[in-house]
């Protein structure tokens, strides 16, 4: 028994010394081979440092922005403004012209007086662009600013002028006279700005000076209903109150863009004026206080899928001319209503919202080339570019989306019906009532529409209307143009 024992036990400790040789001979292998690889200072710990990629070819991620701040913080200033608004009546104290007015007079007769205007303060954000003190800015901020008021990042406080200004981009000029030079701030391209890439955008929000914050490009060529000239870099870097006018700046430290306006329901949704759109007018507004642009003279809408369809387009692309201004530069070319442009100077017109822009920035009296598409043939048209009046503004319509299976109910114009509505020798067919669920409600159309052409014939009567419709009775589309308000559009109706 204790023979079996000891037996045990010797066989037990030679297998141990049989595992512990073999594991020291698999080190000692594994030395040998680790010492014939290349070693690098690079550990696991390490790719998580500031500098560390995010994947092979991508870029660094920032370890920190305090560089920049110092550096760009004092191109950035505050910019106060006070502005003078008309008043019906002392807070909290009734209207003496409205229904409690008399009332109030009887039991006090000693009603103070009103005063006629009262003074409002609000604050914005600027950027240096030259060192003599011109300062660039939002629109908005300055519009209708008594007194302007500019704080330097030092606290130095100037009185500013106002320059130039332009609604259409929402962009003005502010000239201060400093004592010194001033630092400016150097100007990129929006153009090579990429989606993802990082940003800081520098401003006074909610009154706070010289805040920073930083997030990435979101998107690009965003149209939000600003203007004709809508193509507004979207950020997720925090833009409040207070940032209108502000600079956004990408890592190299490059002005790319002008803060602008938030989404106010959304969180991380700011959009900015692209430093590209804003470089060849800030001469113009620093000369002459205004912008001058290009002009074409027509009314213009999106092409939809319905319209492509029904104009048998391959591609869904163009501006669709709704309307030829009466001797424009167009009109004297030879544009004509229907036309849809696909081409500009040479530069491919993708959608409605690209050939304002292109035109915009033509110089006045130019020769320009305008390629369009009609009756199912591409040609290009030579024309003389004008200058786009004050009161006027190429623009873009939105989108819209026979009586019976059409859903329409029509009555024929009557001078009495023109005159109600502000019409002079206006010739088409009213719509009064549209079908819930028809293709005239799908289509977008309302009552009051004036019904010009069916399928690009003049229509002049309800008969000539149902007479058009029959015609196309075998066709899935009718293309309409339509008159609403002061301006036309064409409407495409899908069974």
């Amino acid at each position: 028994m204790f023979h079996k024992f000891t037996q045990s036990i010797s066989g037990r400790r030679f297998r141990a010394r049989t595992i512990v040789s073999i594991a020291l001979s698999s080190l000692f292998v594994g030395l040998l081979v680790a010492s014939s690889l290349q070693w690098t200072n690079v550990s696991v710990a390490q790719g998580f440092g500031q500098n560390a990629t995010l994947a092979a070819g991508t870029a660094t991620v920032p370890g920190s922005f305090a560089e920049l701040a110092e550096r760009l913080g004092p191109t950035v200033v505050n910019i106060q403004v006070t502005k003078i608004a008309p008043v019906a009546g002392i807070p909290g104290m009734p209207d003496p012209e409205g229904p409690y007015g008399e009332m109030f007079k009887r039991f006090f007769k000693d009603l103070p007086q009103r005063p006629e205007q009262f003074r409002t303060q609000g604050s914005g954000s600027g950027v240096i662009i030259n060192a003599d003190g011109h300062v660039l800015t939002n629109n908005h901020v300055v519009d209708g600013a008594k007194e302007v008021t500019v704080t330097l990042a030092d606290q130095q406080v100037y009185q500013a002028r106002v320059v130039g200004r332009d609604a259409k981009t929402d962009l003005a000029v502010l000239k201060i006279d400093p004592k010194h030079s001033l630092p400016v701030a150097p100007m990129g391209s929006s153009a090579d700005l990429k989606v993802g890439e990082w940003v800081v955008a520098i401003g006074n929000p909610f009154g706070l000076s010289n805040s920073m914050t930083a997030g990435i490009v979101s998107a690009k060529g965003r149209v939000i209903g600003a203007g004709p000239y809508d193509d507004f870099i979207q950020t997720d870097a925090s833009i409040n109150p207070g940032n209108s006018g502000g600079p956004l700046f990408n890592m190299k430290g490059e002005m790319v863009g002008i803060n602008t306006a938030i989404v106010a329901s959304g969180q991380g949704i700011g959009f900015a004026i692209p430093i590209d759109l804003a470089k060849p007018l800030i001469p113009q507004l620093v000369s002459t206080g205004e912008v001058t642009r290009g002009y074409l003279g027509v009314n213009i809408q999106s092409m939809t899928p319905d319209l492509a369809k029904a104009l048998k387009l391959e591609e869904r692309q163009g501006a669709l001319v709704a309307e030829v201004v009466p001797g424009g530069p167009a009109a004297k070319a030879g544009i004509r209503q229907g036309d849809v442009i696909v081409g500009f100077n040479g530069e491919s017109i993708k959608s409605s919202h690209d050939l304002p822009v292109i035109v915009a920035k033509t110089p006045v009296g130019g020769e320009a080339s305008v390629t369009l598409y009609r009756d199912g043939k591409t040609q290009k048209v030579p024309v003389t570019v004008g200058k786009l009046p004050s009161e006027k503004v190429t623009r873009e319509e939105s989108s819209l989306e026979g009586q019976s299976q059409w859903g329409l109910q029509l009555q024929e114009m009557t001078p009495q019906m023109a005159r109600q509505r502000g019409l002079t020798d206006e010739s088409g067919v009213m719509v009064v009532s549209i079908q819930p669920g028809s293709p005239a409600e799908r289509a977008g159309l309302q009552r009051g529409d004036l019904i010009r052409e069916v399928n690009r014939q003049p229509v002049q009567s309800v008969q000539e209307v149902r007479d058009a419709i029959a015609k196309a009775e075998s066709q899935d589309s009718l293309v309409l143009l339509v008159k609403r308000g002061q301006g036309s559009l064409f409407v495409a109706m899908a069974k």
